[in-house]
């Protein structure tokens, strides 16, 4: 996943705010215990939401104080893990490990060779992950071979791409043979992959000019005017409303006052900073803000 998936938490109350955040922390020590400490490296808050989004109805909202690698001079409230958490990690590896291998790809000499190392150093963990995981890793391997050869092709239609990742990421909800929770989470997962792959192209609209590199809305927009952008918005906003009504369908659990404010506040407020050209310079002044 790329990072654009988070909750606007200027609009959290406090109490879900501390939760969100010790629902990361409670991923960070999952992945730490069941893959080694490298895949640490790549937590962000988009696999957050798929644990939130996968956590059982009920007792998933314990939190203890543990030691943190990056604040070790005190300990910070970290969510209790269970299969959700054991579901988001492996997954989150497996995901990671081909985003690198995409970037093998796709890169021009430094970024391939960065990745070809982080691979390498990944390499372990994402084999435990995919012994795991299996269907989960040959359903990402299957699509994202699809994906590339759309992309070969140089492929103008920005429903065919985005489909591939859309399918891709609804796979990530594994079946629990009932229907009130499966077919919700994947409509949602669908739709929320759908965006990300449009929100992502358009991120990457002025670096992949400079390389040369396909861009599913270059190839759709290639003068990319206002209204092609008026128009982008539109089907992107109509994934989102999707998403969020596939969400409405969902029993509610602990941390449903934040997927909510993901759906309805986060998201929109990620996508106006991309469009506006300003999500880069945001991220960097959060991780200045944050070190």
């Amino acid at each position: 996943m790329f990072g654009y998936v988070r909750a606007r938490e200027d609009t959290l109350p406090p109490e879900a705010q501390r939760g969100y955040e010790a629902a990361y922390c409670g991923l960070c020590h999952t992945l730490k215990e069941q893959y080694g400490a490298i895949p640490r490296l790549f937590l962000n808050y988009d696999f957050v939401f798929l644990a939130l989004l996968l956590a059982p109805e009920k007792g998933t909202g314990k939190a203890e104080c543990r030691k943190c690698p990056l604040h070790p001079w005190k300990g910070k409230a970290t969510c209790e893990g269970g299969d959700w958490m054991e579901i988001a990690a492996g997954e989150s590896v497996i995901l990671t490990w081909w985003k690198l291998r995409d970037a093998i790809v796709d890169g021009g000499f430094w970024p391939r060779l960065g990745a070809s190392l982080l691979c390498l150093l990944l390499s372990p963990s994402y084999r435990k992950a995919k012994a795991r995981h299996p269907d989960f890793d040959n359903s990402t391997t299957k699509l994202l071979a699809e994906l590339r050869e759309l992309e070969k092709e140089k492929s103008p239609s920005i429903d065919h791409t985005a489909d591939c990742f859309a399918r891709l990421l609804q796979a990530a909800s594994p079946a629990v043979n009932e229907e009130i929770l499966d077919r919700p989470r994947q409509l949602l997962l669908y739709h929320l992959g759908r965006w990300i792959y449009l929100v992502d192209a358009v991120d990457d609209l002025t670096e992949d000019k400079k390389a040369g590199r396909y861009n599913p809305v270059t190839a759709r927009f290639p003068a990319w005017r206002p209204e092609d952008k008026t128009y982008l918005r539109h089907t992107m906003d109509h994934s989102l409303a999707l998403a969020g009504a596939a969400f409405q369908l969902l029993p509610v659990n602990p941390w449903s006052e934040v997927t909510e404010n993901i759906l309805y506040n986060g998201l929109p407020a990620v996508e106006e900073l991309v469009f506006a050209g300003k999500w880069r310079e945001y991220q960097k002044k959060r991780r200045r803000n944050n070190g």
